[in-house]
């Protein structure tokens, strides 16, 4: 359908607009109205309608469905109580996702990448979505590249990591193509969109990756999808063979058997558990945002719940962005040659691009009035480490790192740079370029104060177990320096990697902590290492140099004062720029999935029991001791109400271990607890003859105190209000089965049946206590078996 609607989209004259001038209204309007708009072919959130249609188009609301429509049809109408279970979650589901995605969309519009664009003579600026095919755009260092274009004045150099895999950076000239989705890293240049919205390279690899299938989650949303795609595959041969069964085998009314395979089926569905996971999340990046933080994708809120080393640039996170010039120091110690630096330095900045932090300080110290125009300026990048202006009479000046200005004769320079580099000082030689041969002149020091609330933001890390990485393109020294002012832990240990020749980072990041004179290549591999060591690495930054690194992290956090491709590609954006929201960020990811773990193995208990059960069922001659309105009753008060309370509560420790085998362990002891007393009720029921509804009232009972036991042992610690929720839920349910029994099909016990009840309640507790104690040794016995394993690996390797 969207290749049709381009074929028929009509034939557009290209306009050969001047990069002074532009396109004119007329020409703007025109574009727009033929569908030449740069308009993204994917949006960042769902439509409401996608929304709606997501949450009650599910297939276990059909299975619901159509298992509401069997006992309509036996007049079982009590028993379609679960609906309005089904009806409320589905409800909840809409409303969380909608205030969600209405908070994002407000968030965004802050965050919305911008272009300065020429119109009719004049620069303006507007959003990426607003150009058209035509328009003339000025890119500069830090722009990703919003659409395909051509470089009409202007050099510039782009890095295409982002989509074609390649880092090197590539320098552009007049004539030359721009890939979208690529950035500049520096220069600056005026080019004009030649292929925009759909038809852009960057929007062609969207909509190929979309032909080629739905991206797979990972972590907690996987192991749910997972879940979720087995227990929909087994309950229909387990259904249809419960009900065979008990039609056949025990004889049973075509009624009852519907009432008890609903029954065991509804057990087995997790209606609740996906749900919780939904809305956990969606609180979670409203509360996000009401901190000043943009979510751009949902996964990274689990990601920084496991969060073990966290690796920073020195610049913008440990220090502030705003640097100084805090003096000259001539080699030869001279006022002469102060003068000079300082004359050079006036002409050198005037005539550099804006937008970079150094030049900005030095023109702040040393104003130009009237600046000598330069023939030729190459301007800093991440690779030379410098920049160069060339004046008339060959008169070249270099300003940048000492280390790849000299080279081979850093030497002669390392002490005095040293010197001020401990100080925690950032130093550049500024020297004059003669026949190739670079003759130092002095040193030019900047300083970048320390974030005031840095080092409260680093004792938090340290207290958390997180290991916090220093990674800068400044000097080692300098890093080191500003490292420790800001209280990070072995800032002592530091690295200078221009000196790094190998090729495996491994060793680097196990012994080092601050990292100085790294390449944006050098940062990603760093990161892959901390991954490839088995941390889970988040990584902050806010310049061009730290989109790769961005990119190869587990998560990644951009400034928003930083450059426009560092906040796109990255995770999350803290829209005030303020490193020190970082902690109650992390929290905030360790509290939503610390209590959707916990939430969730109340949810397993109910499955797991309910599948065991039918299994055996399957193969024993006895009824199916519940029927839908009691599984409706234990679930809403032992699973439901409780789970999405607890999952909203305060929990800031570290997320540890695979998701599923976590909620696995938990809910294992309660789920096996459930199938013994309950079999323990229908033998003693066979054993003894008691009707089978006092079966059923015993294990409506029975199932209600195992849950409650569960709940308080997930409960640990346990706080005033967690103590008031269970006294609270344990009262409805015995308030339930007193006022209303008839309605939960509830009925007098027998003094057989009061001795079944009350020698099974005593069991609970052992019972419990023993399947705990038993795979906590499993747990233990795997954990020592692994650490074996691992050493003996260790072992050959050395």
């Amino acid at each position: 359908m969207r290749r049709k609607a381009e074929q028929a989209k009509p034939e557009l004259t290209p306009a050969a607009a001047d990069p002074r001038q532009g396109l004119n209204p007329e020409q703007v309007q025109e574009r727009l109205e033929k569908g030449y708009g740069n308009t993204p072919v994917n949006s960042p959130t769902r439509t409401v309608g996608q929304i709606i249609r997501g949450n009650v188009f599910t297939y276990f609301n059909l299975v619901f469905v159509i298992l509401a429509a069997a006992l309509a049809a036996v007049g079982a109408f009590t028993d379609m109580t679960f609906m309005a279970i089904v009806l409320i979650n589905t409800g909840i589901g809409i409303i969380q996702e909608v205030n969600a995605k209405r908070t994002l969309d407000k968030l965004s519009l802050i965050s919305e990448p911008r272009a300065r664009v020429v119109r009719q003579g004049e620069v303006r600026e507007c959003l990426n979505e607003e150009l058209v095919r035509d328009d003339v755009v000025i890119f500069s260092a830090g722009s990703q590249i919003c659409a395909d274009a051509e470089i009409l004045e202007g050099e510039v150099r782009v890095n295409e990591a982002l989509i074609t895999g390649e880092s090197d950076e590539i320098e552009k000239k007049p004539g030359d193509s721009l890939l979208s989705g690529s950035f500049v890293v520096s220069g600056t240049c005026r080019a004009r969109l030649v292929k925009v919205g759909a038809e852009s390279y960057v929007s062609r690899l969207t909509l190929e990756a979309r032909k080629s299938g739905k991206k797979k989650q990972k972590g907690m949303m996987r192991s749910l999808d997972n879940l979720v795609k087995v227990i929909g595959i087994l309950i229909i041969p387990l259904g249809v063979g419960i009900f065979l069964q008990q039609y056949h085998v025990l004889g049973m009314g075509l009624k009852e058997n519907v009432q008890s395979t609903t029954a065991a089926l509804v057990g087995m569905i997790p209606e609740g558990l996906y749900l919780l996971a939904d809305v956990a999340l969606a609180v979670s990046v409203v509360k996000l945002a009401r901190k000043k933080t943009l979510v751009h994708d949902l996964k990274c809120i689990e990601t920084l719940a496991r969060v073990d080393v966290l690796c920073v640039d020195k610049t913008g996170t440990i220090t502030e962005n705003d640097m100084k010039v805090t003096g000259l120091a001539p080699l030869d110690g001279s006022k002469e040659t102060e003068d000079k630096m300082e004359r050079i330095l006036r002409d050198f900045a005037a005539n550099m691009e804006e937008g970079n932090a150094t030049m900005k300080a030095i023109r702040e110290r040393y104003p130009a009035l009237a600046p000598r125009k330069a023939l030729k300026t190459v301007p800093f990048t991440s690779v030379t480490k410098c920049s160069r202006v060339l004046f008339d009479n060959q008169e070249e000046y270099i300003l940048g790192a000492a280390e790849f200005i000299l080279g081979d004769r850093y030497e002669s320079v390392a002490a005095q740079v040293q010197e001020y580099a401990v100080r925690g000082c950032r130093v550049l030689l500024l020297a004059r370029a003669r026949e190739g041969s670079p003759e130092p002149m002095g040193l030019v020091l900047l300083q970048n104060p320390i974030r005031p609330e840095a080092a409260k933001t680093f004792r938090y890390f340290a207290d958390q177990g997180v290991t916090v990485k220093v990674i800068s393109g400044d000097n080692p020294a300098t890093a080191a320096a500003a490292a420790g002012q800001a209280g990070i832990p072995d800032c002592e240990r530091w690295l200078d990697l221009s000196a790094f020749t190998g090729e495996d980072y491994s060793e680097a990041v196990r012994n080092y902590t601050v990292f100085g004179r790294v390449t944006p290549e050098q940062k990603k591999k760093l990161i892959e290492a901390l991954k490839k060591e088995g941390h889970t690495v988040a990584m902050t930054g806010d310049g061009v140099n730290d989109v790769l690194a961005l990119k190869a992290a587990d998560c990644s956090v951009a400034m928003a004062s930083g450059s426009e491709v560092a906040c796109q590609v990255s995770h999350l954006v803290l829209l005030n720029s303020n490193f020190s929201a970082m902690p109650s960020v992390v929290a905030e990811g360790r509290q939503v999935i610390n209590n959707i773990q916990r939430s969730a193995s109340l949810f397993l208990v109910k499955n797991i029991f309910s599948f065991v059960l039918a299994l055996i069922s399957l193969f024993a001659a006895f009824e199916y001791p519940l029927s839908p309105i009691q599984i409706s009753l234990v679930s809403t008060l032992t699973i439901g109400i409780p789970g999405f309370v607890l999952a909203l509560e305060k929990n800031r420790d570290r997320v540890k271990g695979s998701f599923m085998r976590n909620v696995l362990f938990q809910a294992l002891p309660a789920g096996l607890t459930d199938v013994i007393v309950v079999m323990g009720a229908i033998l003693f029921g066979m054993a003894f003859d008691i009707p089978q509804a006092e079966i059923s009232t015993i294990v409506v009972i029975l199932m209600g105190m195992v849950g409650f036991a569960m709940l308080v042992r997930i409960s640990r610690p346990f706080t005033p209000a967690r103590g008031i929720l269970t006294g609270l839920l344990m009262t409805l349910f015995v308030l339930a089965l007193c006022l209303i029994p008839g309605f939960f099909f509830i009925t007098a016990l027998s003094f057989g049946g009061w001795m079944v009840l009350g020698t099974l309640i005593l069991l609970i507790p052992s019972v419990l206590k023993a399947f705990c104690v038993v795979l906590d040794r499993g747990s233990e016995l795997r954990k020592k078996i692994a650490e074996k394993i691992h050493s003996r690996m260790e072992e050959e390797v050395l």
